[in-house]
């Protein structure tokens, strides 16, 4: 299950190198209290890439840090800044997980923001019209499950090997779950109900073959 911390990667993406990566603070500025530009803080630069989220239309957000996790459920700033300060988000659209990162900056800041950027510019593509650009383009964002870390959609919903499944069946075993998964739930996580619902289109697929 993706965890929010500590950081957990995507499978696939490639790290930038220290010596490669700038300075985040310099390169994004935002409006300050009394006009002058100003760093992004790490709370309103972590709220931002959120709203882009948001706007986006995805469930269950994951933000993937080396950074604690506060009340909120959601990452604050650290007393001393961890040695990796790159950021992961997962997120399901559409029925479907997604993943981007971003590590180019020092800071975390600057790859929030960084990545609240990347997505604004693609739903711009939906807005001009370019809808079908925007789906390709999130196409190469698909989320690929870490080596050993998916289980098998049986296992999620603790069906045996060679128990006969139906629909009607599996609805019934998603519903139980879903009270216990999620988010809104004590003790359930975005991780848990985004597993369980990538395990029912799973199951759904197999059972109609």
């Amino acid at each position: 299950m993706t965890q929010a911390f500590p950081l957990q990667w995507p499978e696939g993406w490639p790290r930038t190198p220290s010596g490669r990566r700038e300075d985040g603070r310099i390169r994004f500025k935002r409006p300050g209290s009394r006009g002058w530009q100003e760093p992004w803080t790490f709370a309103a630069a972590r709220d931002a890439l959120l709203e882009e989220l948001a706007r986006l239309g995805v469930t269950y957000p994951v933000i993937s840090s080396n950074y604690p996790i506060g009340r909120g459920g959601v990452a604050v700033e650290a007393k001393r800044t961890p040695q990796d300060t790159g950021i992961a988000i997962y997120f399901m659209r559409k029925g479907k997980p997604f993943a981007m990162a971003c590590d180019r900056f020092h800071d975390a800041e600057g790859n929030m923001r960084s990545l609240a950027l990347a997505i604004d510019a693609m739903r711009q593509l939906e807005r001009h019209g370019g809808g079908i650009m925007m789906e390709r383009a999130f196409a190469g964002f698909a989320a690929l499950p870490a080596p050993g870390s998916k289980r098998a959609w049986r296992e999620v919903f603790g069906f045996g090997h060679s128990e006969p499944i139906t629909v009607a069946s599996l609805n019934e075993r998603y519903r139980s779950k879903a009270k216990a998964a999620h988010p809104d739930a004590p003790g359930g996580t975005a991780e848990e109900m985004a597993e369980l619902n990538a395990a029912r289109d799973e199951a759904l697929k197999e059972i109609s073959k």
